[in-house]
Parts: C-alpha cells; sequence; structure tokens
C-alpha cells in the first residue's frame, strides 16, 4: 500500500522556508476526482487529446516511435483511452496512488515516489501529479521516472508562479507543494534534458539540436 502520508506533509528547505501550505493530506476519491476533472474541471477528454495528439506526434517529429507508454498518476485513463483509441497497437502501463482511481479505471496501484520501473517505456507521461510530494519524495520520484523513461518524459507540474500568475484556482487544487522552477531544473537536470513544452528527454535519450534544448 502507497503512503499517502507521507504526500503534503511540510518540509523545509535549505534555507528553512516552508515549502508548503498544506492544511491537508489528499484523498484522491470520487468527490476529488468530481471536482477537478471533467466538465468543469482542469482536464477533460477533448483537451487531453489536443495534448496527447501533439506529444505524440512531436516524438514523431524527432524520429521516436511510440510502442510502450507509462502514465503515472493516471488518474481518470484519458492518456491511456487516446491510446487506445487512436493507436491500439502501443503498450500503456497506467498506475495510481489511489485506490479509487484504481478500482474505477483499472490502474495499478504504485507510488512513483516507491516503485523503481523494471522496464523502460519509449514515453512516460507524469500530468499534474508530482506536486502533492514533498520534498525528498519528489526527488526520489524523478530519479524512478527516469529509470523508466527510454525517450522522452512528458511531465506537468506546476510552479510556485504558475500558482500565483497562471492557473485558474475555480479548477485547480491549491492545497500542494509550491516551489520554483528553479528547484525544480536544479533535480530533474541530474537526470533529464528538457526539450520543450514540456517534454523532457534523458541524457543518454534523444539527440537534440542546441536550440532544441536546454543547456
Amino acid at each position: 500500500m502507497p503512503h499517502l502520508s507521507r504526500l503534503l506533509q511540510p518540509t523545509f528547505g535549505s534555507r528553512g522556508e516552508l515549502r508548503s501550505s498544506v492544511t491537508r493530506v489528499p484523498t484522491f476519491d470520487a468527490t476529488y476526482y468530481s471536482r477537478f476533472y471533467g466538465k468543469d474541471g482542469a482536464h477533460d477528454e477533448e483537451r487531453i487529446a489536443y495534448l496527447a495528439s501533439a506529444v505524440h506526434n512531436m516524438c514523431a517529429w524527432w524520429g521516436v516511435d511510440i510502442h510502450t507508454v507509462l502514465d503515472v498518476g493516471a488518474g481518470m485513463g484519458m492518456w491511456r483511452d487516446w491510446y487506445t483509441e487512436h493507436h491500439p497497437h502501443v503498450s500503456v502501463q497506467s498506475i495510481d496512488v489511489s485506490e479509487h482511481a484504481c478500482a474505477t479505471w483499472n490502474h495499478e496501484l504504485r507510488n512513483i515516489a516507491e516503485w523503481i520501473p523494471t522496464r523502460k517505456a519509449d514515453l512516460v507521461v507524469c500530468h499534474s501529479v508530482l506536486q502533492y510530494l514533498d520534498n525528498e519524495s519528489i526527488i526520489t520520484a524523478f530519479a524512478n521516472l527516469a529509470a523508466g523513461t527510454k525517450w522522452v518524459l512528458y511531465l506537468e507540474l506546476p510552479t510556485k508562479w504558475d500558482y500565483e500568475n497562471v492557473v485558474d484556482v475555480r479548477s485547480t487544487d491549491m492545497q500542494v507543494y509550491k516551489r520554483s522552477a528553479a528547484w525544480y531544473r536544479k533535480h530533474l537536470s541530474q537526470h533529464f534534458t528538457q526539450i520543450g513544452a514540456g517534454m523532457w528527454t534523458p541524457h543518454s535519450g534523444i539527440p537534440m539540436y542546441e536550440l532544441e534544448a536546454s543547456r
């Protein structure tokens, strides 16, 4: 059983600043999904279809044939369902920390902060998940994501600035850890190179033109 107690417990950074003002531990139950997904939520099937199509086609542009996908924090399974409909030959492994999500949408019950993938997927998707993890857990999660990524990681991970300036607070769960982009890049860069639009490639992954990748 994944340890939900490790999610959203206040921790302190190297300078002693509190990383979160979280007041509750999330349950990721039916109420959560009703509140933040679907018609009035941050994500729905139509928007995920646009995103999944864009990511898949960018991989094709880079010469990556997607045969396997690992969806981390799969939630309602919208990425898996898109692949099933549009690319049925692609094998999708979907995991989630929520017992409700796993029972409802047929995922494997796993916590990426504790589980190390035993094989690499061509594409790993981690869509708005890791902001719920404390500092120690998210650093471990980055390493575990790297262990499971062969070519491309798609990562949506809002920063403190995003929460203050970009997200729609009416449809976004604000009870999360809010860290700076610099903090995330510092730890992600140990495993990945940023290649734009939320996509990252392992250091041994896709060779990129200099202006296409962050340095």
